[in-house]
């Protein structure tokens, strides 16, 4: 009778060790995941962990060292410059190296194989979505770009041999955490991967349009009226290069097909607007003073890109040292060099240039199989047709076809529009200058060996996408900015709708000449700066789109001008300044159209606090809450009646649309509500969206959500969105309009200060650590200063200081061979 109890014994253990051994749903396998030897208990880091070690490397050339800050900031020492690379891989790799290769999935359209379809196959449809836009394709092209320069190829093939060189050694406890919630390993390393994270910030910074809803918002409303709600410049715009300046002759000036009215303008066609877009926030601040602004009387440099508060964080910092430069900033994990920082003879920052470089175009084909298409009067067969195949976790393979035009893919056919059961019989090819071979890698690589002014324009010739401002100040007295890229040269109204794709006339007809781009060298005001504003005013000869916004760029200009004998104390009250311009323009148009009367006690309440706001959006203030309701209200009681004309998604006025047309006419024609038989004015419409923002009020604070710091409810947010693995609830001001530009999920993702001293004084922060290991102490180091704004020196050490006090630990390096 034993035998029974042992059978069973038996049976269980063998049901157990096959429970743990396999995954469940979204369960990994637990027998892995809660390995001692092997599993998360492997990445709890303990504070006093060692970073100190003696390394063979087999892909290094000769002996290196890297030295290590209090906040792991490596200080790298290599004898060549393909060295400084293969150290920089391998120190991504060991810090970075799931959220390098997750983001490389994003950029291919893979993230189906790793997180599975989604609810909804909302994850499988932005997959499909980056292949039919062409992110492998462009890649692919950049790759080839990259490998015919001798320079970015060697540095790129040292860059992948130092991330595969840490895979193939590491050990199984120190696969980062996320592979072993996923249930995935690494991948090997290659320069694809480099050209994929290039592109995927070309698509971040470059992939936003609003071509359908602007074409569907043609359908609706006259060209008047569209005028009135899309202007291409409004009046408070304070241009990157200053307003009267004299631009020569374009080199080339685009003109029009014939068929623009009927065709283009004056189609009333309607479209599905697609839901896969990047951030359309994505912006940034950078400026330089020149020396005799300055109280040192040398030029200070200042950055903050402004892009997802992700953790692990989007920047990893670093000094390199070779024979060829000495360099500090910020790199892109996933990709080699330092992309925002300083050497020592200069200085650069970048802001989004926010130029229009994508466009679609109406396809027509001869059939369902999608092989031929009408183009100019004939039937023209694809130019090829790619068939992608999707591996889902969880699911069988998708394939998908996609069909080539000469104006690049077809990104949406009656087979996939980008909706989720939705279906269209309509077909729309891209054209997205990212997809244009280039070699943005070769930018960065020569900037970190610049020392003059010709070396920065000569290194920005290579980088054709995303369109960037770079901003650049030296140790001799220089301060400039160029706005950089590959533009296409637009007629008027070019690419702002959904444009006819049966014949040629529609095409872009070349790029604007690289000396044509907006650029400014010392000038006499004794300043340079961006805020991706508009870069120029309506005497500059070329199309530029609309979607430019003013405030925070009209706030640094204002701001510039009047200050002197700058310090870096200066520049980090700037950078973090909380003022709202835009409120300052909208609260007296506001309150002098409030009707008080009409509001009860707890109105009035909430009005004498809007009252007594000085427009600052610091974390304890109200005063920003009861203007983000009331201007939110105010919007929908102008625009609410006519939108509502096309159930399409449209594209909504900007706020500074609204607001400058209230100031200029208070009889602006949107105010009268359609629906309604008498003409509302707007005295009503504010008082009616004040009214409506109360119970709003109320409500916030029942849940303690009046002070806006706590009602913007910032996050540093894990890139899988796990809230256990983020740090939730910063108390931080700022906002869209403010130079401190922190939103929910977006911000400054890295402020840098630089002063061309002698000997380079600079700071920075950003919103994470060094590691990208939720389990270290160096995950999130940076995030409590940065929302309390303040910043840490930079240390640019030298080889006199290997004792400094402030070294932890050392690594030393050398080849496999020795």
């Amino acid at each position: 009778m034993r035998i029974i109890p042992f059978l069973l014994s038996l049976l269980s253990t063998a049901a157990l060790i096959f429970f743990l051994d396999n995954q469940w749903g979204q369960l990994p396998p637990l027998g892995k995941f809660l390995s001692p030897q092997h599993g998360i208990w492997q990445n709890a880091e303990p504070v006093d962990k060692s970073y100190t070690d003696d390394l063979s490397l087999p892909g290094l050339k000769e002996r290196a060292s890297v030295y290590f800050d209090e906040y792991l900031v490596p200080h790298v020492y290599a004898n060549s410059e393909v060295d400084a690379c293969y150290i920089q891989g391998y120190l991504h790799a060991k810090f970075r190296l799931w959220q390098m290769e997750f983001q490389t999935f994003a950029a291919a359209g893979r993230l189906s194989e790793v997180l599975g379809p989604g609810e909804d196959d909302r994850i499988l449809r932005y997959d499909r979505s980056m292949r039919r836009l062409g992110m492998v394709d462009a890649a692919e092209k950049a790759l080839a770009k990259i490998e015919e320069d001798s320079t970015t190829k060697k540095d790129c093939d040292a860059y992948t041999e130092g991330v595969n060189d840490y895979i193939r050694h590491m050990k199984a406890g120190e696969l980062p955490l996320e592979y072993k919630l996923l249930n995935y390993r690494p991948e090997p390393w290659s320069n694809l991967k480099i050209a994929l994270f290039i592109k995927y910030m070309a698509f971040d910074l470059a992939g936003a349009d609003n071509d359908f809803e602007m074409t569907n918002a043609k359908s609706i409303f006259s060209r008047e009226d569209l005028a009135k709600l899309y202007p291409a410049v409004i009046d408070s715009a304070d241009p990157i290069i200053p307003k009267g300046t004299h631009f020569l002759p374009p080199h080339f000036q685009p003109k029009p097909p014939a068929t623009a009215d009927s065709l283009y303008f004056n189609n009333r066609d309607t479209l599905t607007a697609r839901e896969m877009k990047p951030e359309k926030s994505n912006g940034s601040n950078n400026w330089a003073v020149s020396g005799k602004k300055t109280l040192s009387g040398r030029p200070i440099l200042c950055n903050d890109p402004h892009l997802s508060t992700n953790l692990p964080a989007i920047w990893y910092q670093m000094q390199i040292r070779t024979p060829g430069y000495n360099v500090y900033g910020v790199s892109f994990p996933g990709a080699p060099y330092i992309v925002i920082g300083f050497n020592d003879s200069c200085a650069w920052g970048v802001t989004n240039a926010g130029r229009d470089v994508r466009d679609y175009y109406a396809i027509k084909f001869k059939d369902n199989t999608r092989q031929e298409y009408w183009f100019n009067n004939a039937w023209r067969t694809t130019e090829r047709r790619r068939i992608d195949t999707f591996r889902i976790k969880g699911r069988p393979d998708v394939y998908d076809t996609v069909a080539y035009t000469v104006f690049g893919p077809v990104m949406y056919d009656p087979s996939f529009n980008g909706f989720a059961n939705a279906t269209s019989d309509h077909s729309y090819a891209v054209h997205w200058k990212a997809a244009d071979s280039s070699n943005e890698l070769a930018t960065f690589g020569r900037l970190q060996s610049a020392t003059s002014y010709d070396d920065y324009k000569s290194a920005l010739s290579h980088f054709k996408c995303p369109g960037q401002n770079f901003v650049f100040a030296s140790k001799s007295g220089v301060t400039a900015i160029w706005q950089q890229g590959e533009f296409p040269a637009k007629w008027k109204g070019q690419g702002l709708y959904v444009m006819p794709g049966e014949d040629s006339s529609y095409m872009w007809q070349g790029n604007i000449d690289s000396t044509e781009n907006p650029n400014m060298i010392d000038p006499d005001r004794g300043f340079v700066s961006s805020a991706n504003q508009v870069p120029v005013d309506t005497s500059y000869s070329y199309f530029l789109g609309s979607d430019f916004p003013p405030y925070r760029g009209l706030l640094i200009n204002r701001k510039l001008a009047q200050m002197n004998s700058i310090t870096p104390a200066d520049m980090m009250k700037l950078q973090t300044e909380n003022y709202d311009v835009f409120a300052e323009m909208a609260k007296p148009l506001l309150l002098r159209n409030i009707q008080e009367s009409k509001l009860d006690e707890t109105g009035k309440g909430y009005l004498n606090q809007f009252k007594l706001w000085q427009l600052r959006n610091d974390p304890g203030e109200q005063g920003p809450v009861i203007f983000k309701y009331w201007w939110t209200h105010l919007q929908e009681e102008i625009f609410d009646d006519e939108f509502a004309k096309s159930s399409l998604p449209l594209m909504r006025p900007f706020e500074s649309t609204l607001l400058e047309a209230l100031l200029k006419d208070t009889a602006y024609s949107f105010i009268d509500n359609v629906n309604t038989p008498e003409k509302e004015t707007l005295q009503q419409v504010v008082t009616t969206a004040f009214l409506r923002s109360v119970p709003d009020l109320i409500n916030a604070g029942k849940y303690d959500k009046l002070a806006w710091g706590k009602f913007k409810d910032t996050w540093a947010r894990h890139l899988l969105r796990l809230p256990a693995l983020s740090r939730m609830h910063l108390p931080i001001g700022g906002g869209t309009h403010c130079i401190n530009a922190a939103k929910q999920f977006h911000g400054p993702s890295w402020r840098m200060i630089v002063q061309l001293t002698d000997r380079t004084e600079a700071y920075g922060v950003y919103p994470g650590g060094q590691s990208g290991n939720p389990g270290s102490p160096f995950y999130d180091t940076f995030v409590d200063s940065w929302a309390a704004g303040k910043y840490y020196p930079l240390w640019v050490m030298d080889m006199g200081e290997i004792r400094d006090k402030r070294i932890k630990w050392t690594m030393h390096l050398k080849p496999g061979n020795q």
